[in-house]
């Protein structure tokens, strides 16, 4: 049974296009549990071709992959900048922890965003290969709110080192909304 799933997760993951989200549900569901220290490493990522606006948003930000450093560090968007360097790009305000969450029937590991209401949550196909699927509210971009009332469905590989180097950047004030007090007239 295993092997029949990992089969129908590789023919789905090089499909050009998943018209029907259910049939990438009902895999996820078969898939057994992960728990957060089973998958503390660096990940490399791709998504599953079904038109969802993440898809398309991930590409041109350049999206590598996520590292889960700990259950308090992860990085969800580990993304090559202009230079060819990978870095944690802090877009949705923050990075995230994780958490074991019931999901669909299941508790398993899930990432939990800092700012933005988005949960990553995670079945495992193999030892070295996660499947993903993003839920979330409203995500607040700079223009405007993106409604959506889809799952995006990604992938995890392990890998054990990046392919380029990893720098250091702190782009996002999390906090400079709301710590500013009001002044009195």
């Amino acid at each position: 049974m295993k092997d029949n799933l990992i089969e129908v997760f590789e023919r789905y993951k090089s499909e050009r296009f998943i018209q029907d989200d259910s049939k990438l549900l009902d895999l996820f569901d078969q898939l057994d549990p992960v728990s957060c220290d089973e998958i503390y490493s660096r990940w490399s990522g791709g998504s599953f071709q079904t038109g969802h606006w993440v898809g398309n948003a991930l590409r041109d930000m350049k999206w590598y992959g996520k590292w889960f450093r700990s259950k308090l560090d992860a990085a969800p968007l580990i993304c090559f900048d202009e230079d060819g360097n990978l870095f944690s790009n802090q877009v949705v305000g923050g990075e995230g922890i994780l958490w074991m969450a019931e999901f669909r029937g299941k508790v398993s590991a899930t990432l939990i965003c800092d700012i933005q209401p988005m949960f990553d949550h995670f079945r495992k196909v193999d030892d070295d290969t996660l499947m993903g699927i993003m839920d979330e509210k409203k995500i607040l971009t700079e223009i405007e709110l993106v409604p959506n009332d889809r799952y995006f469905f990604f992938y995890l590989q392990r890998v054990a080192k990046f392919p380029a180097k990893f720098v250091n950047r702190n782009e996002t004030n999390l906090w400079s909304a709301s710590v500013q007090v009001p002044q009195k007239a």
